[in-house]
């Protein structure tokens, strides 16, 4: 199997809220999370409006402790984060 390319990335809800994943197709994920087939439950409870920040990572094993470590990082590092790319 060919090594494909992963993406930490982080979806802003309709109600402002941060959601972070990792995928290796951005738009595929997004369109899952917008469809409520396939995202994730976190927007069941405000849709998911935008992919507001995403990088390239070599592999799931890497992108997997990235999402943790961003996961962990407080709303205002976050916002950084994304103002920052």
């Amino acid at each position: 199997m060919a090594a494909s390319e992963w993406f930490v990335y982080i979806v802003e809800a309709e109600n402002g809220h941060l959601y972070t994943g990792i995928t290796t197709d951005l738009k595929r994920r997004l369109a899952e999370h917008q469809s409520k087939q396939g995202g994730a439950r976190f927007f069941h409870t405000s849709a998911a409006k935008q992919m507001v920040y995403h990088e390239t990572q070599a592999d799931r094993s890497s992108a997997s402790k990235r999402e943790a470590a961003i996961k962990k990082l407080s709303r205002k590092a976050k916002i950084e984060l994304i103002e920052n790319q």
